[in-house]
């Protein structure tokens, strides 16, 4: 059965929205952590305002330091969870979720295939772990207080959720890649 993974950037006061406003560093690790991720996944999760954000983007990039993720993101197939978009059919390879959300995430676990990565798409991620879907929880956790104003991957109230550590390593710039496994 395939996994549902997913790699988020996070800031030490738990916010994951904008990171392109607060990460500093890029170091050799993280892009190994995040090479890993490509080489095990052949399906993305996206929620809708990742997808719309991205939609405009990945598929325009076509050399330079963006090219090789670009290709793999416009040539995966994407899921794309809204109950707000009509259609999804602006990006090539992209498919709409409609219904519920647990048959789906079910049928796609287990269809044939590597890893399924959830893309962004923090609210989507806090989604799947409710309703436990989500198999791993990658963190990559900067030293930096990101602030008030963004939001963060968990709200003030959210429930109680216990996760197993499954590995922790620090990286030269001093973020933590952190994965967990949510304890069933």
């Amino acid at each position: 059965m395939r996994k549902v993974v997913s790699g988020l950037f996070v800031s030490l006061d738990g916010v994951a929205q904008a990171p392109n406003e607060w990460q500093f560093a890029f170091d050799e690790e993280m892009g190994a952590a995040l090479a890993e991720t490509l080489e095990t996944a052949d399906a993305i999760l996206l929620g809708r305002v990742t997808f719309t954000e991205w939609a405009g983007y990945w598929p325009t990039v076509t050399s330079g330091d963006d090219a090789a993720f670009a290709k793999w993101i416009n040539d995966s197939p994407k899921y794309v969870v809204s109950s707000t978009l009509d259609g999804v059919d602006d990006w090539a390879n992209s498919t709409l979720v409609r219904g519920e959300l647990v048959t789906a995430i079910e049928e796609l676990k287990a269809s044939e295939g590597k890893n399924i990565t959830v893309a962004g798409s923090p609210t989507l991620v806090r989604s799947l772990l409710e309703l436990d879907l989500l198999d791993e929880l990658v963190l990559l956790i900067h030293p930096v207080v990101a602030g008030e104003g963004r939001k963060k991957l968990f709200a003030d109230d959210a429930a109680l959720k216990k996760m197993e550590l499954v590995s922790a390593r620090p990286t030269s710039s001093g973020v933590i890649i952190a994965t967990y496994r949510p304890e069933r």
